[in-house]
């Protein structure tokens, strides 16, 4: 359950704590603050979470819940930001998103985790190594996260343009194949991802304002930015998004003038073999009198007819493209 708990003084990790009991109060009693991180708890196992830290009921359920959309919320003196974590798994052609959930009071940072995508752990490491700014306190928790998560979409964004990409050579390559069921997935990848996406800007406004309790008024340009980047991704999706119903819309056209294209061919060949039909069926009516039928050359005569009629049928019907 616990991935890590640290004590954080002056931007320095000072000590580490294998349990939870007594963190909260080691904050208290220092200038610095707690930052406990957590991976899939069961509600069983995050009820001494919640007592360490006093966390507000109705947090605690959205954290636990593990499909909340991107929200800052704020509960007296507790601040909760839910992130929707995200990678690209290129072999299947998905999105895989998960969840982060940060609890943020005074002196302390509580980050529950669900999934497998961006993991913590290294974005701890990388701020350990700025002390300058985990002095700013817990809002800098709360950017490194939001940084990484939205690198992360950065990765994704890249990984669905590799594809969509070839989805649009195959589409105007002229192969005959089905790309419908393909274009469609893609699609239904990209409007999930873009709900992660969308929904995060207006928390990353507020926290670039300054109207966010226990947020340093020093990290507020670097959240700035990071809206910034937020923004431009978001517009990449609305791209991509364009692109892939663009594409869908190219390939049933495509489709579309390949079945008219088939049905001329089968309306010409239908027309082709009508005219030696109707010849044999007029002759095959068994009549005494009918024109050059006891004539000795009579069957060659209307055998070449027929060939003949077919032969000129064939080449005007080549002539105008219809086979």
């Amino acid at each position: 359950m616990i991935v890590d708990c640290a004590l954080y003084e002056s931007g320095v990790r000072r000590s580490h704590a294998a349990g939870v009991e007594g963190v909260s109060d080691a904050a208290k009693a220092s200038d610095g603050f707690v930052w406990l991180g957590l991976h899939d708890p069961t509600p069983a196992e995050f009820d001494s979470v919640c007592r360490e830290f006093d966390l507000p009921q109705p947090a605690v359920r959205d954290a636990l819940a593990g499909h909340q959309r991107p929200k800052l919320a704020m509960y007296d003196d507790v601040v909760l930001l839910v992130l929707k974590s995200a990678r690209y798994v290129d072999s299947q052609e998905v999105v895989e998103l998960g969840q982060i959930a940060l609890f943020v009071g005074r002196d302390f940072v509580v980050s529950v985790r669900h999934g497998e995508s961006t993991a913590l752990s290294a974005v701890r490491a990388s701020l350990e190594t700025k002390p300058e700014l985990l002095g700013c306190g817990p809002g800098a928790v709360l950017h490194a996260v939001a940084d990484q998560v939205v690198a992360d979409y950065e990765d994704v964004l890249e990984g669905l343009d590799n594809d969509i990409d070839e989805i649009e050579s195959q589409v105007f390559s002229g192969e005959r194949a089905n790309r419908g069921q393909r274009i469609f997935k893609l699609k239904r990848e990209v409007l999930e991802f873009r709900r992660a996406v969308a929904p995060l800007a207006q928390p990353l406004h507020r926290l670039a304002t300054g109207d966010v309790p226990h947020v340093d008024p020093g990290t507020h340009d670097v959240f700035r930015e990071l809206a910034h980047r937020l923004q431009r991704e978001a517009d990449h999706v609305d791209t991509l998004d364009a692109l892939l119903t663009s594409a869908l819309n190219a390939h049933l056209a495509e489709v579309s003038v390949r079945q008219n294209e088939d049905m001329r061919k089968i309306s010409a060949w239908v027309a082709i073999m009508a005219v030696p039909t109707m010849i044999a069926g007029v002759y095959g009516m068994n009549f005494d009198h009918m024109p050059e039928l006891g004539w000795r050359y009579g069957y060659p005569l209307v055998v070449g007819v027929m060939a003949v009629a077919c032969l000129l049928l064939y080449r005007a019907f080549r002539r105008n493209h219809w086979l």
